[in-house]
């Protein structure tokens, strides 16, 4: 497994927060699982995370 595939700690607990996002993110194509992950290895701070996985529900 290659740094991109690896779950971001971040984002698992922003996950672990919003079942909601959760389930979206469980139910994407692996493509767009790995996008998603390139986009959370990005991400500086808390706030940045939690915005990232609220796209999740927000599209």
């Amino acid at each position: 497994m290659n740094r991109e595939e690896e779950l971001p700690l971040g984002f698992g607990m922003a996950l672990a927060q919003n079942p909601q996002a959760m389930a979206v993110f469980s139910n994407l194509p692996a493509s767009a699982q790995s996008a998603l992950l390139q986009k959370a290895h990005c991400v500086s701070s808390r706030k940045e995370m939690q915005a990232l996985v609220q796209t999740l529900v927000s599209e």
